[in-house]
């Protein structure tokens, strides 16, 4: 890199001469001696004048600007330039004086900082533990050359080093590129750290293991932290259990045991935590024969189970209906001294509410209770499910009385549970009263909530407050599904309202949507009904020509229709196109048709 200078010359006796770029001079030699003032370092032969021109106006900066006193100099002023005067600091200017004229020269019009320029301003922030202000700098440079620039800034780090490299550069680089979610860039600082074998930045590793087991896939991870342990980062437990951790949450409980097995291979011992997660993981995949095979390993290390261990295998087992095992296990766990807490009693009352025992779900609440134990709102609500799922609506009513006296707001689970358990009740009015709850707390209704509703709309044959909810659900930016559809569209249909029905199949198909044979069913009958045969027909072919399979049901509709209006003729001319063969229903339906012929016949 060329570096601008002045015309050298030697100087003279100091008694005789100035100093270079100085205003004082030396005492004539008669006067009586007196202390001189400060003078600048002495400049070796290989230095620019210039240098000490740069720097005696960032010394003098609070007596003249710098735009002022260096005038002359800062138009023809380079990167170069300042990297020179980084390097050789002849006055010895203090880092903020510095980085004060690093900054000054960012905001100057004709100068134009280089990677360079920044990796050595960096390197000098450095060694005077300017750490912070070194990263922000760092910060500036990634956020400029953006993604992919690892090698080129590793490049000029190294490049502009000199005599000031630190470890510190390479943890904060690694770090910056992983802030910005540059992992790959990251990833490749430290295989450059191992290639030029400079000391490995555990902190920077670190950082990047922690962002990549949150963002990328564990498997990736765990690839990178293999590596850096190879490279002599040292390993701990927390790590290998994060990343079971991981990989349990997204079914890789396999994966997980191999790093399980990597902890001894390390040269460490697994924690309780590291056991509890693949505990877990098993329990969760439905392998409850693993998970206790870890807990009696667990036992033999003398790593006792806690409270989480036994919680899991309880709610393992009472997912399989294994019930009895489930007490036997929380017996076990009292005896022991272990107290049970929220979790454990939740898995429990779950487990007694799906097999449909809520009065034993109800025994254990109570003696959660006397255990001075507070109930959450997952235990709530899991009780409340049960009773309402076991026809005891008004004892889930009076339970979310309780709850909220307890301090504990029903959320939207516990509405749509209660909303639900009303409508199949038949109880509509306790249903709109509880929407009335819902939208009161500020609680939106999701699709079960609507469909539940509108179901119990249509029973009631409130069929127009039933499309209007529809319309609140659309508009609310939920999706109704075929089932809700075909709910209303039933609806109008047994009302006479066939025109209405078709509309709404006409929204159904709107975004290119092609609905189940049930829908067409429910037009087919409503037009049956009114003696629209031939517009039925006409359905029957629409349903072909989209590809949607008529069924028996489908057959049925139209036999039906036909015998009623007296058209079977036209229905056997579509069924032999059909090739479909009568079953047992489309017989009756013909027997009696021809038995009402016969007796039309007898009375002429």
């Amino acid at each position: 890199m060329a570096t601008f200078k002045l015309p050298s010359t030697h100087l003279s006796p100091p008694q005789k001469t100035l100093v270079p770029f100085s205003t004082w001079y030396s005492p004539p030699p008669r006067q009586p001696p007196s202390p001189p003032p400060r003078q600048p370092p002495p400049q070796p032969h290989n230095e620019s004048p210039f240098m000490f021109t740069i720097s005696e106006a960032i010394k003098n900066i609070e007596t003249k600007p710098l735009h002022v006193s260096l005038k002359k100099i800062l138009p023809s002023f380079k990167a170069h330039h300042f990297i020179n005067l980084i390097n050789q600091n002849p006055y010895f200017l203090p880092p903020t004086s510095l980085l004060s004229f690093f900054n000054f020269l960012s905001s100057y019009p004709t100068f134009s900082h280089t990677v360079q320029s920044y990796c050595t301003m960096v390197h000098f922030l450095i060694a005077h533990q300017r750490n912070q202000q070194a990263l922000s700098l760092l910060h500036f440079v990634v956020s400029r050359k953006g993604k992919g620039s690892a090698s080129v800034v590793f490049a000029s780090i190294l490049e502009t080093k000199g005599t000031l490299l630190s470890s510190f550069v390479f943890d904060a680089l690694m770090s910056v590129y992983t802030k910005f979610g540059y992992v790959s860039d990251a990833i490749q600082c430290f295989r450059l750290v191992k290639k030029h074998n400079l000391k490995i930045p555990f902190d920077g590793c670190k950082c990047l293991l922690d962002k990549m087991i949150k963002m990328s896939s564990p498997m990736v991870a765990v690839e990178f932290y293999v590596e850096i342990l190879d490279s002599g980062y040292p390993p701990n437990v927390y790590s290998f259990n994060v990343l079971m951790n991981k990989l349990c949450k997204e079914d890789k409980v396999k994966d997980a045991q191999l790093i399980f097995d990597e902890i001894w291979k390390r040269g460490l011992r697994p924690s309780a935590v590291s056991f509890n997660t693949l505990i877990n993981g098993y329990c969760k995949s439905g392998n409850l024969e693993e998970g206790f095979r870890l807990k009696t390993e667990m036992e033999k290390l003398r790593i006792l189970p806690d409270v989480f261990t036994y919680s899991v295998l309880i709610d393992g087992l009472c997912k399989e209906c294994r019930l009895d095992d489930a007490s036997r296990l929380f017996n076990e766990m009292c005896e022991r001294g272990m107290v049970p807490n929220s979790v454990t009693f939740t898995a429990l009352i779950n487990g007694q509410c799906k097999n449909g025992r809520v009065d034993l779900a109800l025994e254990i609440y109570k003696q959660m209770l006397s255990k001075s134990l507070k109930p959450d709102l997952v235990l709530y609500n899991t009780l409340v499910n049960g009773l309402c799922k076991g026809g005891y609506f008004r004892e889930a009513r009076k339970l979310v009385d309780k709850m909220s006296k307890r301090g504990l707001r029903p959320d939207k689970f516990t509405y749509t549970t209660l909303l639900d358990s009303c409508c199949k009740e038949a109880d509509l009015e306790s249903a709109l009263e509880m929407k009335k709850e819902m939208v009161k707390e500020g609680i939106q209704l999701d699709n079960v909530a609507f469909t539940a509703l509108i179901s119990g709309l249509c029973r009631e044959g409130k069929i127009v407050d039933a499309e209007r909810t529809l319309r609140e659900m659309l508009k609310a930016g939920l999706k109704p599904d075929d089932g809700t559809y075909t709910m209303v569209m039933d609806g109008f249909c047994k009302k006479g309202d066939v025109k209405m029905g078709f509309k709404l199949l006409k929204e159904m198909q709107s975004d290119g949507h092609i609905p189940g044979v049930i829908p067409y069913n429910v037009l087919m009958n409503g037009l049956c009904k009114q003696g629209q045969t031939k517009n039925a027909d006409m359905l029957l072919d629409a349903m072909l020509n989209l590809g949607v399979v008529p069924d028996d049901i489908t057959y049925n509709i139209l036999l039906a229709g036909h015998c009623k209006h007296g058209k079977l003729g036209d229905f056997h001319n579509v069924k032999g196109e059909m090739g479909l063969v009568s079953d047992y229903a489309s017989y009756r339906s013909l027997l009696n048709e021809l038995k009402e012929a016969s007796k039309d016949r007898h009375k002429r």
